[in-house]
């Protein structure tokens, strides 16, 4: 029995090295293709790319970029119902509808069908298109940008890309953006300055802060969170201090941040309580004040005044 099992597993080896050596040889021929494909994609020879994508997607038609490049290398040609099948089968395989949606209708466009056209440019708004300077200058859309509704479509690409921007929550604190000169609110002693911008598509107020006379620097990342309906500040510094305040803008105008209870050394507790005061626009109080008695009772801890540099 040993000597026949011996015997059956040369023959089933030799198979699995015949398989193994076929689909090596398989994927390096693969490979080969596909750099032919890119550099004939990249230099827009797009007879030479269909061809070369055409072979390649259909023996790998799960791979939707295979499809998504045939499709464009087909609608450079000018062969636009093939262009529209392939587009197609790149959104069943998987691509992006942003991205196929929108390829989508500039073939309607060239086609001369703005119903169509609009349908799927909605349809790649509609799932996260952001690219509103993409939008402006295709020149297969040139014929749509006197419509109204294409100005509506602009404008929710932009809103795409930065949604921030448009939310009125988000854009409560950008009085403090801006470039400053800090001094004491009382005594007008020079304090730092500190360069407020919006960062991370307009999400994020990112405060740079470095002191007078002293190599103390810290930021400051502050954004409107969403989920819990306020404003959160994670603050850091270079002697690795950290402070995370939350709140929101009071009915005053004035923001308002907290902190929890936080053990000192000492062993209290120790609360803090951050205001930021727009005093017009060139101008901006921060006064913080700190607690060891759960709130009850506050004790300043420094009371700054921005002025804006012009």
């Amino acid at each position: 029995m040993n000597n026949f099992l011996a015997k059956l597993a040369v023959p089933s080896f030799t198979l699995l090295f015949l398989i193994t050596v076929s689909f090596a040889k398989q994927s390096a021929d693969d490979a080969a293709v596909s750099a032919q494909a890119n550099v004939a994609y990249d230099a827009k020879d797009w007879a030479k790319s269909a061809a070369l994508y055409e072979q390649l997607a259909q023996a790998h038609p799960e791979i939707p970029r295979l499809w998504f490049r045939l499709g464009t290398s087909l609608q450079e040609l000018g062969h636009l119902d093939r262009a529209l099948e392939v587009y197609e089968k790149a959104l069943k395989a998987g691509a992006p509808p942003f991205y196929a949606e929108y390829s989508i209708a500039t073939v309607y466009a060239q086609k001369k069908d703005s119903g169509k056209a609009f349908e799927h440019l909605e349809k790649a708004v509609q799932a996260g298109y952001n690219k509103p300077e993409q939008l402006s200058s295709d020149p297969y859309l040139s014929a749509l940008r006197s419509e109204a509704r294409f100005a509506k479509l602009l404008d929710q690409t932009n809103r795409n890309l930065k949604p921030c921007a448009y939310t009125p929550e988000n854009r409560q604190f950008d009085f403090w953006v801006g470039e400053w000169k800090v001094e004491t609110t009382n005594g007008a002693v020079p304090a730092g300055q500190s360069k407020i911008e919006k960062t991370l598509a307009d999400c994020v107020i990112l405060e740079n802060w470095q002191s007078s006379g002293n190599p103390y620097s810290g930021k400051s990342y502050n954004i409107y969170n969403s989920a819990l309906k306020r404003w959160e500040q994670f603050w850091v510094d270079n002697v690795g201090g950290n402070i995370f305040f939350y709140g929101g803008l009071n009915k005053d105008g004035v923001m308002d941040y907290y902190t929890d209870e936080l053990p000192q050394p000492d062993g209290t507790k120790l609360k803090r309580h951050l205001q930021f005061f727009s005093l017009g626009a060139d101008k901006v109080r921060q006064f913080s004040r700190g607690s060891t008695d759960g709130g009850k009772t506050w004790s300043v801890e420094y009371d700054f005044t921005y002025i804006r540099m012009k």
